[in-house]
């Protein structure tokens, strides 16, 4: 008989996937504890070709929030010269000797594109991950589980999960919803075993919406994604991150029947302690992988170390 889908059933699952204490009470790492050093010194040697792919979106008024629909109010990042060679012309920004220069600044939600989630975004009853309390997150920023606490540690082997590929497709249904099934099928074609400490890249395709199409609202209402099953997944496979290609990683809506939103969140997040990386851009490495049939690679996606962000942006690389 299949379970029911609900906020009872996430409490269930957390309590049942928690990594609380496993790494000491006073962890703030979580999942990243799974790369060791010899984890990343074996991932290192995966760069076999020198050949680099750049994962990340570009930050600019052009990104992929639409404005007025997303609930947690993020927008494009505003970038502004603070000095420029207009300036240098009427005599400003000219230092002695002639040497003349531009500055300038960016304004921007953290996670507007690109991005990690880190272990303070995500919580529910009052607590972070590994027990701490929610007051520990501040109008000043995050004093446990922020995003600077992981910037020495999302660098490793990577994954490269083509569901949309390995199905024959060129994107997901929007509304589909990747089973652990599915995961396993995957990787059998692709001849991948997945290890401890992998940082997992799912493909769905579906980033094509915005760059291809530009379609920002199809991309940003709905999506296909992780089941919540596969939270049994990541953990039994001791995954230390996982990424997508969506705006939220998990299939959104998530088909509870109570409505509970992003449940993949809470329970990986705040139980598990694994970070997130989302709107990673996969499409060239998903046509060079199937040339040569190789889906793991050298990854690095060292987040910004903001002091208390509860979230970065990343420029993440992928060297075969």
């Amino acid at each position: 008989m299949n379970e029911v889908r609900n906020a009872k059933l996430v409490r269930q699952t957390g309590k049942k996937l928690s990594n609380w204490g496993r790494w000491g009470a006073d962890d703030e790492h979580g999942t990243l504890n799974y790369i060791t050093p010899d984890c990343i010194a074996e991932a290192t040697r995966l760069a076999r070709k020198g050949k680099v792919f750049r994962l990340g979106l570009n930050y600019d008024k052009d990104g992929p929030e639409l404005v007025g629909s997303d609930l947690l109010r993020r927008f494009n990042p505003i970038h502004l010269m603070l000095a420029h060679g207009g300036d240098a012309a009427i005599g400003a920004c000219t230092l002695p000797g002639g040497a003349q220069f531009s500055d300038d600044i960016v304004i921007m939600p953290l996670q507007s594109a690109t991005h990690w989630d880190s272990l303070a975004h995500a919580f529910y009853d009052g607590k972070l991950y590994n027990g701490y309390s929610m007051t520990e997150t501040t109008g000043t920023g995050a004093r446990r589980n922020s995003i600077d606490k992981a910037c020495d540690g999302i660098i490793g082997r990577g994954v490269l999960m083509d569901i949309a590929r390995s199905q024959g497709k060129d994107i997901l249904d929007t509304d589909h919803g990747i089973t652990p099934e599915e995961l396993d099928a995957c990787a059998e074609r692709q001849g991948v075993t997945i290890r401890q400490g992998d940082i997992i890249c799912i493909r769905t395709g579906f980033i094509q919406k915005l760059l291809r199409e530009n379609d920002k609202k199809a991309y940003t209402q709905t999506w296909p994604g992780l089941s919540f099953e596969c939270v049994h997944w990541l953990s039994r496979h001791r995954v230390a991150a996982v990424t997508a290609d969506t705006i939220g990683l998990e299939v959104y809506p998530c088909g509870f029947e109570d409505g509970c939103f992003l449940p993949l969140h809470m329970v990986t997040i705040r139980d598990m302690g694994m970070p997130i990386g989302e709107m990673f851009n996969f499409e060239v490495l998903s046509t060079d992988s199937a040339a040569d049939n190789v889906y793991e690679f050298f990854f690095i996606g060292t987040p910004i170390p903001i002091t208390g962000a509860v979230g970065s942006p990343v420029n993440p690389l992928a060297v075969k």
